[in-house]
């Protein structure tokens, strides 16, 4: 049993995978950066001064040591910004990897 999880790990597509995780990871905190720090404080600053992180409907105040019950529908909304910033940017690479491939395939064919 060990062999064959040698076996499988060492396969291309395994390890392919863990290199598309790690990038992803690494992505995610730059598209979060874009977001947090670049794209809300000017979208904040077009609709007034807004700070999306802090809208919020408050359900129930706190009470002593009884935190808050809030729907925080800002946070939502700059998960979303960057949700949208990913699969731009995921459609571009797809792209640009599908004319690279076809253009490979151009090559072969002449």
């Amino acid at each position: 049993m060990l062999q064959e999880f040698k076996i499988f790990i060492a396969k291309g597509n395994v390890l392919d995978l863990a290199v598309g995780v790690v990038i992803g990871a690494a992505f995610g905190k730059i598209t979060t950066s874009l977001v947090e720090d670049i794209i809300n404080p000017i979208l904040g600053l077009i609709i007034g001064g807004v700070d999306f992180t802090q809208l919020k409907i408050v359900l129930k105040e706190a009470v002593g040591d009884t935190p808050e019950v809030a729907v925080k529908y800002g946070n939502f909304i700059q998960v979303l910004i960057q949700f949208v910033i990913i699969a731009w940017v995921i459609f571009l690479i797809v792209k640009l990897a599908n004319r690279l491939r076809l253009s490979e395939s151009m090559k072969k064919e002449l």
